[in-house]
C-alpha cells in the first residue's frame, strides 16, 4: 500500500498538479466545467491569465458526457450551407487527433446507399431540390451524397485521415451485417473521442498550469461592485466570496438560469434545449467500423463499435422542456433507435440487445428555428460589457471547443492587454505527447513491461493514459501490487490516481465518466468503490488535484 501511495505521490510531484497560490483577484471567473468552460481555462491560463473555475456537480457530468464521443465534421450540417462550421470542425480534427492521439482516434464510417434515401425537408438543400428535381420527392440522389463527401474531404485540409471511397456491399465485409436491400456504400473519415476524459484533461492541464478548479461548487450569485465581479460560491469548503475581472459563463444548459437568476441580468437571448438519446448494445458486428444510417425520415444515426465488447447507437433530436439534470432516454426514443436501426441490419436490433442508455441536453442557442433538428448546432459568444465584463457561452460543438475557447479570448482581449497570444493548437494534452500512430507500439511496449496485464487492460489503460500509464503502474511487479481489485481491471492505484490527478470523488465520476468501466462492473462493485472513495476523501489519504 505504501509503495502505491508513494508511487502516485513521486507522480503528482512530477505531473506538477496545483494550483499554486490562488490570486486575490483573479482574471477569469469561469461557472461551468464542461467542455468549453475547461477549454477556455486551459487556453486562458496558458495565455498568463489567473483563472477560478467552478462546476456545480462533476467536471462533465451532463452534456459534455453524453455526445456520440465524435470529433466530426457534421456531414448533415451540409445539408443547412453551414459550410464555416463545417470546414472548421474538419480543420480541428487533424488539430485535435494530433494532440490527444490516446484518447482520440481515426474512424471509418460506412453510408449504405439506397434509393429510398430521403432529405429532410426543410433543409435548404432539401427545399432546393425540390424545387429544381421535384420528381425525386425529397430522395438523395447518389451523385448529390458523394459531392457532400468531396466537399467533407477537401474543406477541412485534410492531411492525416484517409478521403472517401466506394464500397461494394456485396463483397465487402461491412455488407455482412447489413440487409441483402444494400449494395453500395461510401466510406469516408471523422474521429473518435472520449468526450468526458477530454474535458478533465483540459481542466488538469489548466490546474497544472496555474487555474483553481472547484468541483462540486455551485456559484450562488455574481454580482458587478466597481469593476470587479463578486461572486458566491457553496461547494465543500462551505460558502465562499470570489473576486474576478470578468466572468465567462459556460453553464451549458444552465447558461440562460446563469444570466438570470445568478447574474440577474435583463436579456433577450436564451437557449433552446435539444436531448439526444443513446442506447448501447451488446455487439452488433465484427469489424471495426461504424456505420451512418439515413432514415426515410430525413435523419440520421450513427452505430459505432463501443468499448470493444459493445455497439453504440444515436442520436435524437428531442425539444427539452424540462430541467437539465432529468434528461433520460425515454421508451419512445429508444424504441426510435432500435426500428431505424433495424431498417439496415440484417438480424432485428430488439430492447433485449440494450445494456445501456444516456441522455444529454445540447444548449443550442434560440435561433428560431422550426425544428430540433434545424437549429443551429454553432456556437454564439455574447459579450456584455456594461461594466465589469461578461462573457456568455451558447452553444457549440465538441469538435470546435478549442476554437470556441480561442474566440472566446479574443472577445476578451481588449479588457486583458497583457495576455499573450493563442497557443493550444496541436499542443498534447496530459498523456497524449507520442504519435498520433503510435497507440498499436505504445500498448505492446506498456505489455513487455508489464506482463501481468491482458490485451485489453493493457489497451484500455493507453486509451485512458496514453504515455503516463507506465507512469500510474510504477515499480508494480504483479496485480496484487496496485492494491484492491474493483473488478474489471479497475484497481486501487487507478482510482487513486484518477482522484489525485483527474477530479475524481464518487464511483459514477470513474465508472461513466474517465472511464465506461460501469458497463462491466456489478451495483456491488460499484457500491464498494463509492464507499472505498468517500472514506480515502474523508480521511485525507488522496489530495484533491485542485488543491
Amino acid at each position: 500500500m505504501s509503495k502505491i501511495r508513494n508511487t502516485l505521490s513521486t507522480a503528482r510531484e512530477e505531473t506538477g498538479v496545483t494550483t499554486g497560490q490562488r490570486p486575490e483577484t483573479a482574471d477569469l471567473f469561469i461557472i461551468g466545467g464542461g467542455i468549453n468552460g475547461c477549454g477556455i481555462a486551459r487556453d486562458a491560463t496558458g495565455r498568463g491569465l489567473s483563472v477560478v473555475l467552478a462546476e456545480q456537480n462533476d467536471l462533465a457530468s451532463a452534456t459534455s458526457s453524453a455526445s456520440t464521443k465524435l470529433f466530426h465534421g457534421g456531414l448533415r450540417y451540409l445539408e443547412y450551407f453551414e459550410f464555416r462550421l463545417v470546414r472548421e470542425a474538419l480543420e480541428e480534427r487533424e488539430t485535435l487527433l494530433v494532440a490527444m492521439p490516446h484518447i482520440s482516434w481515426p474512424m471509418r464510417f460506412v453510408l449504405p446507399y439506397h434509393p429510398d434515401m430521403r432529405f429532410e425537408g426543410d433543409t435548404p438543400t432539401g427545399r432546393l431540390l425540390s424545387r429544381i428535381m421535384p420528381w425525386m420527392k425529397g430522395r438523395r440522389p447518389a451523385w448529390l451524397i458523394r459531392l457532400g463527401l468531396f466537399l467533407y474531404d477537401t474543406l477541412g485540409g485534410r492531411k492525416i485521415l484517409p478521403a472517401t471511397r466506394t464500397l461494394d456491399l456485396t463483397r465487402d465485409p461491412a455488407g455482412k451485417p447489413l440487409q441483402s436491400r444494400f449494395h453500395h456504400a461510401y466510406e469516408y473519415s471523422d474521429c473518435w473521442v472520449e468526450d468526458s476524459k477530454l474535458v478533465s484533461l483540459n481542466a488538469r492541464d489548466a490546474a497544472q498550469r496555474g487555474a483553481t478548479v472547484l468541483t462540486r461548487t455551485r456559484v450562488t450569485s455574481a454580482t458587478r461592485a466597481g469593476d470587479l465581479w463578486e461572486i458566491v460560491t457553496e461547494g465543500p469548503e462551505g460558502s465562499r466570496t470570489h473576486h474576478a475581472r470578468a466572468l465567462v459563463n459556460a453553464g451549458g444548459p444552465w447558461v440562460e438560469d446563469v444570466i438570470r437568476n445568478v447574474a440577474r441580468i435583463n436579456s433577450s437571448e436564451g437557449v433552446r434545449l435539444v436531448r439526444g438519446s443513446h442506447i448501447v448494445t451488446k455487439k452488433l458486428y465484427d469489424h471495426d467500423r461504424c456505420y451512418f444510417f439515413q432514415g426515410t425520415d430525413g435523419r440520421i444515426i450513427f452505430a459505432i463499435p463501443y468499448e470493444q465488447d459493445f455497439t453504440l447507437i444515436g442520436t435524437t433530436d428531442k425539444d427539452h422542456k424540462a430541467a437539465p439534470k432529468d434528461a433520460t432516454c425515454t421508451d419512445e426514443e429508444r424504441d426510435y433507435l432500435l426500428k431505424f436501426a433495424s431498417q439496415y441490419f440484417a438480424k432485428p436490433v430488439t430492447v433485449k440487445d440494450v445494456v445501456w442508455t444516456y441522455s444529454g441536453v445540447r444548449p443550442l442557442y434560440n435561433d428560431g428555428a422550426k425544428s430540433a433538428t434545424a437549429a443551429t448546432r454553432d456556437y454564439v459568444l455574447s459579450l456584455d460589457g456594461n461594466g465589469a465584463p461578461l462573457l456568455n457561452v451558447f452553444g457549440g460543438k465538441i469538435t470546435t471547443y478549442r476554437r470556441l475557447a480561442e474566440s472566446a479570448l479574443e472577445k476578451l482581449q481588449p479588457f486583458f492587454p497583457q495576455a499573450t497570444g493563442p497557443w493550444t493548437a496541436r499542443v498534447a494534452l496530459p498523456g497524449g505527447d507520442f504519435a498520433h500512430d503510435a497507440v498499436p507500439a505504445l500498448t505492446a511496449a506498456l505489455k513487455s513491461r508489464f506482463p501481468f496485464l491482458t490485451d485489453y487492460w493493457a489497451a484500455r489503460l493507453i486509451r485512458a493514459y496514453g504515455s503516463e500509464a507506465e507512469t500510474l503502474l510504477g515499480n508494480a511487479q504483479t496485480a496484487a501490487d496496485l492494491g484492491r481489485d474493483f473488478g474489471a481491471t479497475l484497481t486501487e492505484a487507478e482510482v487513486r490516481w484518477l482522484m489525485q490527478h483527474e477530479f475524481a470523488r464518487a464511483a459514477a465520476d470513474i465508472v461513466w465518466r474517465r472511464t465506461k468501466l460501469g458497463l462491466r462492473l456489478s451495483k456491488d462493485q460499484i457500491a464498494a468503490l463509492d464507499a472505498y472513495m468517500s472514506g480515502a476523501a474523508t480521511h485525507g489519504a488522496v489530495s484533491p488535484a485542485a488543491e
